[in-house]
This record gives structure tokens, C-alpha cells and sequence, in this order.
């Protein structure tokens, strides 16, 4: 059994803060985008990244954006905090994966996906809020503490695997007596991201439904946007999708909306 002290341990990594970027995320957090860009562009490395990830293809802005204050002005306090956190756990995922088959790319890749398909869905319920904006990022965290807990436990992992098709989800809550959304609770915590926030992501796993109502809506949603992303073949290949067990019945009422926001024909 892996004690919380143990959890707590790796999640005490994350997220790993230079000057820069503790500056760059506390002006995010007033809202400052100018001084947050300011502190940003102290950064190489961080400027490199946001350069290139809001350039990419999925963002689809039709003119190349190389400016940092123009970029974040483009994006938004909201989406501008969520690419920093991208960016923190970047700096954090594993230089070579172990158990799931990931790279920088593909990982990278995870994140846009998750941060641009969670943007279609907040539009569409017209919610602006930073700290919701970033919860989706909380997932792409999780993945990279539970292949840390994994790593260092892989003969008790592989030994429940081998027993029966045990989903990874319950294996790290055999290995630890906490599931994918404790951990991403605990690490919103860590980052002071709010009750809400928190609540959100438990109800997203479609077994702890919130009284909220407000709430309920959300964590349906991205109890929706989870499944849809990690049930595509590259995330399928890497093993991410043995984390979400979908729940249909708690998602049954806003199924055809999601296909209409996500375009799926």
C-alpha cells in the first residue's frame, strides 16, 4: 500500500516554479496580463513553449503570433493561465515514459487536446472563469504522478494485472486507496484553485455526482471530454484510457450537445 505521505511526496513536485513563472502566474492571478506577459518574456524557455504551442494547428489562429504580450492579450487571462500550467507540467513530465507510452509529443498533444476542446465547451456554456478554465489541466498532472506511484511499485502493479483486466484506475486505488480524481483534487488543492474546482473534478468521474447543480453540469461535461480524448487510438495505444470508465447514464441528457460542440458526426 502507498501512504498518502508517499502521494503527497511526488505532488510536492508540482508544480516546479521558477521566478519567472511564479511571477508570470501570480499577475495571471490578478488578471494583470500585462505584467504577466512582462515576467513571461524573462523567460526563454517559457517564451519558446508559448510560441510554439499557441502556433500550432490546433490552436487555428490564421497569422503567426510571436509577440508574448499579443499572445496572451489573444488569449485571455483564462486560457493564458491554463497554457502556463501546461507549461509547468511540461517542465515536469518524464524525460522517458515507463508505463504508459508517451513522449514530449504525445503528451504535449495531450494537453492541447484536452485545453482546446475544454475551451469549445466553456464557450458554449458562457463561462469565463480562470480557475475552471485550468482544472482540465489537472488531468495531464495526475497522468505524470500516477506513472511516478506506478514506476516505483511496478511488480505489485504488474502482478494485479496479470490476475485479471484490472483498469489502472483501480489498481491505484488498490495500490493507494485513492482513484485519478483524489489525486486531482489533492493537486488542485495544492495549487489553490478552489472548492468548486475540486468539486468539478470528483464529479467528472461520474460516480460522485454534486448536489451543485451548476457543478453537475460541468463535471458532466468533462466527464464527456475525457472519455472522448482518451478514447482516440493515440491515447488508446499509450493505455490512457483504462483511467475513465464511462458512465453513460450520469452524461445520458447532454450527450447530443456534445456532439454538437465537438462536431462529431
Amino acid at each position: 500500500m502507498i501512504t498518502i505521505e508517499q502521494i503527497n511526496t511526488y505532488i510536492t513536485k508540482i508544480p516546479p516554479a521558477p521566478d519567472a513563472l511564479k511571477k508570470t502566474l501570480l499577475h495571471l492571478n490578478n488578471e494583470n496580463l500585462s505584467r504577466a506577459a512582462s515576467a513571461a518574456q524573462e523567460d526563454n524557455a517559457l517564451s519558446s513553449y508559448l510560441k510554439t504551442l499557441v502556433n500550432s494547428p490546433i490552436y487555428g489562429f490564421s497569422n503567426v503570433i510571436s509577440d508574448i504580450p499579443q499572445m496572451f492579450g489573444v488569449l485571455g487571462v483564462p486560457r493564458s493561465q491554463q497554457v502556463v500550467y501546461n507549461y509547468m507540467l511540461s517542465l515536469l513530465s518524464p524525460d522517458k515514459w515507463k508505463l504508459f507510452k508517451l513522449n514530449k509529443t504525445t503528451f504535449h498533444n495531450l494537453q492541447s487536446d484536452l485545453s482546446v476542446h475544454w475551451q469549445k465547451i466553456l464557450t458554449h456554456l458562457k463561462i469565463i472563469d480562470p480557475h475552471i478554465q485550468s482544472s482540465i489541466s489537472l488531468l495531464p498532472a495526475t497522468i505524470i504522478v500516477s506513472e511516478a506511484l506506478f514506476c516505483e511499485n511496478i511488480e505489485d502493479v504488474n502482478q494485479l494485472r496479470s490476475v485479471n483486466p484490472i483498469d489502472l484506475n483501480s489498481i491505484l486505488q488498490r495500490l493507494c486507496n485513492v482513484n485519478l480524481f483524489d489525486l486531482c483534487q489533492m493537486i488542485a488543492e495544492k495549487w489553490d484553485m478552489g472548492v468548486s474546482t475540486s468539486q468539478i473534478i470528483q464529479a467528472s468521474s461520474g460516480l460522485k455526482p454534486s448536489e451543485n447543480k451548476n457543478i453537475n453540469i460541468l463535471g458532466k461535461w468533462m466527464h464527456l471530454l475525457l472519455f472522448y480524448i482518451l478514447s482516440k487510438p493515440k491515447y488508446v495505444e499509450a493505455g490512457l484510457n483504462d483511467f475513465i470508465d464511462f458512465q453513460i447514464d450520469y452524461v445520458e441528457d447532454i450527450y447530443d450537445d456534445f456532439s454538437k460542440v465537438m462536431d462529431i458526426s
